[in-house]
């Protein structure tokens, strides 16, 4: 497709992907009703295991509400009466609205099939370490899968490491061993293929012990008239997907919009993708555009507006708003990398790094920790971007507000430079805020 469309600058451009994310309401105290709306806008909240913090799917919420109930979310999400359902948002773990699940059946029935290939193949729909796993697992342990699925659903609920029908723990050191065996996750035979039946879409996430998963056959889970509702082809599917995503994104490029490889909100081979949104720009549904400083042909959801951004939140490292790191480079000007997996002597900001957002600019990295035992909110380090404005009294406020949502009595700033003094300054002269 040639580049189309009237020219975006890059400032409009950065006030349509925040207003599309809702970073253009005022925020308020965050009763049910607002927690439903900010992840309906957000339209995924990525799960991540690292807790020095708080669990990154709470944050996003957060970020866009203020202060809410988080044992709320929990309800949303694993309770009774959910609306929320796990499943990979592209290669992501993720919170997902109960409305997308039929959208997802498509790559289900292909995960079930064992379709792996994302480049040929337009139902790429498993994690690496259930590919590689599973290829193992068909070609020496026929019929496991099978026992595992028997198991679940005759003593299910059951986490992975209960749902072992031989008791049978693989070593690296045993003769070709499975290479994620043994590794952070654990990757045992009865997690792959466990975890295989929940890409299928055999059995879902019933809960959480301990952030660790527990799984139950899906129709024991998910509510009937969500298993039920009609399943729509997978060009239609896709179609949706792609609507989504650019409701989300508000303005976007194709590779952001559904480039595979972690470069897409959701991940289409190239010719697929190409597909859809030329079939959404014909229906008027997305426009053309041009985005000043960006070569790559844009797109803008029809729906979306430039307005003014007033906004003020800290960002969890996988905020749908920022975690294509080449888009937050692109719209903000702001070249973030996520600290955690990088060796103490090589982080340069910190290890749990949050951007601040002030107005429509990412104008500070925030590096944070929660002390549970001091019940005391640490910054080890603060680093302003450069030319950024004086942003401590809003930090300070956005620091105690966290503190409270979190529960934790008290602030501290071992951070060095005139702006840790400052924002320990602000610290001391402002109080909590209400909402």
């Amino acid at each position: 497709m040639a580049a189309v469309g009237d020219e975006v600058s890059g400032g409009e451009a950065r006030r349509i992907a925040l207003g599309a994310q809702g970073f253009g309401e005022p925020r308020g105290r965050g009763d049910v009703r607002r927690v439903r709306k900010a992840v309906q806008r957000a339209g995924v909240l990525q799960l991540d295991s690292v807790n020095v913090l708080c669990r990154s799917h709470y944050l996003p919420v957060f970020s866009r509400v203020g202060r809410y109930s988080r044992a709320g979310l929990d309800k949303l999400s694993w309770g009774a009466d959910r609306e929320l359902f796990e499943y990979f948002w592209g290669h992501k773990a993720a919170l997902l609205p109960l409305t997308t699940y039929p959208l997802m059946r498509w790559r289900m029935r292909a995960a079930e099939r064992q379709v792996w290939d994302e480049e040929l193949s337009p139902d790429m729909t498993a994690p690496w370490s259930v590919v590689e796993g599973m290829r193992r697992l068909t070609a020496e342990r026929p019929g496991y899968v099978d026992q595992v699925l028997r198991m679940v659903t005759e003593q299910g609920p059951l986490t992975a490491g209960e749902a072992n029908p031989d008791g049978v723990r693989r070593k690296r050191s045993e003769p070709h061993p499975d290479p994620t065996t043994g590794t952070m996750w654990n990757w045992q035979d009865a997690k792959i293929a466990i975890e295989y039946l929940f890409c299928a879409g055999l059995v879902t996430i019933a809960g959480r012990r301990h952030f660790e998963r527990i799984y139950d056959l899906t129709e024991r889970v998910l509510p009937a008239d969500v298993l039920d509702a009609p399943e729509p082809t997978a060009d239609e599917a896709r179609r949706e997907l792609v609507r989504i995503a650019a409701r989300g994104l508000g303005i976007a490029t194709l590779k952001e919009l559904c480039g595979v490889s972690g470069r897409g909100h959701f991940p289409l081979p190239a010719a697929t993708g190409r597909e859809v949104v030329g079939e959404l720009v014909e229906a008027g549904e997305l426009i053309p555009v041009r985005v000043e400083g960006v070569k790559q042909q844009a797109y803008r959801w029809h729906e979306a507006k430039d307005r003014p951004i007033d906004a003020q939140a800290l960002l969890s490292p996988f905020d749908p708003l920022i975690w294509n790191r080449d888009r937050t480079h692109r719209l903000f000007d702001f070249f973030y990398r996520i600290s955690i997996y990088t060796p103490a002597p090589q982080r340069i900001h910190g290890y749990y790094v949050l951007p601040f957002l002030l107005g429509d600019q990412l104008v500070a990295r925030v590096d944070l920790k929660a002390d549970r035992q001091t019940s005391t909110l640490v910054v080890p380090t603060l680093t302003p971007e450069p030319n950024a404005p004086d942003f401590a009294e809003q930090l300070a406020a956005e620091l105690h507000l966290m503190a409270d949502w979190l529960d934790l009595e008290h602030i501290a700033v071992p951070a060095n430079g005139a702006t840790a003094r400052a924002l320990t300054e602000a610290l001391g002269r402002s109080r909590p805020r209400s909402q």
